[in-house]
């Protein structure tokens, strides 16, 4: 009779690298571990996607809000309460039935932290940021995403003064749904344009 050992596998190695680390740095007093705990917190529970799906669910909903978020984007999201280093200015770009905006940044990976919270690995890479600028709807069909060719792809190459971020269309079939609901669908992916919300 067999029987399933796997929770006493050890794990990977980088976690034990990074709890190595963590205790050593703990034990000599060079971090805190409640404050590790409490910043780790921060970007998984203030910073990050969410706020960005609480800002595009907004602009859905309220078109007086959607308009200032594509006029000044800075100052839409911090009426949100969102704003902070690398979100200090950022313009909104919307995606239509006639366009499908993307954002990279060819030169490092400036991102707005306060509203999609850290970068994914992806965005970072440099075959992402140098395919990207040279064929995005190849770049698309790699993340599963199909834009009619009817439709104009603009890429939005972001940089440490200014960082961008996707208003994405709004799915059918939502108008009897909530802001909170329809914050739900908005995917981080949506926002970089790599993706779109999910069906309701």
């Amino acid at each position: 009779m067999s029987h399933d050992h796997h929770h006493t596998e050890p794990p990977p190695d980088i976690d034990l690298r990074v709890k190595a680390l963590e205790s050593l740095l703990t034990e000599k007093g060079i971090i805190d571990p409640d404050a590790l705990d409490e910043l780790v917190s921060t970007y998984e529970n203030k910073v990050g996607p969410r706020n960005g799906a609480r800002v595009v669910a907004h602009a859905w909903v309220d078109a007086e809000y959607k308009k200032r978020l594509l006029e000044d984007g800075s100052k839409a999201i911090a009426e949100l309460g969102y704003s902070g280093v690398q979100g200090e200015d950022m313009t909104v770009l919307e995606n239509t039935p006639s366009v499908h905006n993307m954002i990279v940044c060819t030169l490092c990976s400036c991102y707005p932290w306060p509203t999609l919270g850290l970068p994914p690995i992806w965005y970072k890479s440099v075959p992402y940021r140098s395919q990207v600028v040279i064929d995005p709807r190849g770049v698309l069909k790699q993340f599963g995403v199909e834009v009619s060719t009817d439709k104009e792809v603009r890429v939005w190459d972001s940089n440490a003064e200014l960082r961008y971020m996707v208003l994405p269309e709004r799915p059918a079939g939502t108008e009897g749904m909530s802001e909170e609901q329809l914050a739900e669908l908005v995917t981080r992916d949506s926002m970089v344009g790599t993706g779109f919300p999910k069906a309701p």
